[in-house]
């Protein structure tokens, strides 16, 4: 993580099933948004209820994107590590519009209320990134970044 980014941690479930797409130069992203809603003590009634949900759109690339689609699916509740993203962009009208989204990180499904089996893949074959980022796709900083042309959509 570079200096200056603003990290987050969510826990909450996924609205739908993970969208896998893959840009013109063939790295997948996946795009999925988390439903985080607060439990609520109401002391008259003796009462727990939901409070407000909070929606976070996020996205995931390369490697991470590819299990993410291959593992999650809509209702699953997961704890996400990532970052917090500002998008901008403009509208065929010429409007300007940005929105915060997550950059994942890392994210798994809960254990709370639900148990997993963890299958391990394969290892990177030998002299290649472990974490299936090609070395022209990392900036200085060390973060990657977004992939294909100026053309393609946003990533979230």
């Amino acid at each position: 993580m570079s200096f200056g980014e603003t990290p987050i941690t969510i826990i909450g479930n996924l609205t739908a099933d993970p969208e896998l797409k893959f840009t013109n130069s063939g790295a997948p992203l996946v795009k999925f948004t988390i439903a985080s809603t607060p439990r609520t003590y109401n002391k008259e009634s003796g009462q727990w209820g939901d409070g407000t949900a909070a929606f976070f759109r996020c996205a995931a690339w390369r490697r991470l994107a590819e299990h993410i689609a291959e593992s999650l699916t809509k209702g699953t509740r997961v704890v996400l590590s990532g970052r917090i993203r500002q998008h901008n962009w403009q509208t065929p009208e010429g409007e300007n519009r940005s929105m915060l989204a997550v950059e994942v990180d890392d994210i798994g499904p809960s254990l709370q209320f639900a148990t997993a089996t963890v299958q391990r893949n394969t290892p990177a074959p030998a002299g290649s990134d472990p974490w299936g980022v090609e070395s022209g796709d990392r900036t200085t900083t060390g973060a990657v970044a977004p992939v294909g042309s100026a053309s393609e959509e946003p990533p979230f």
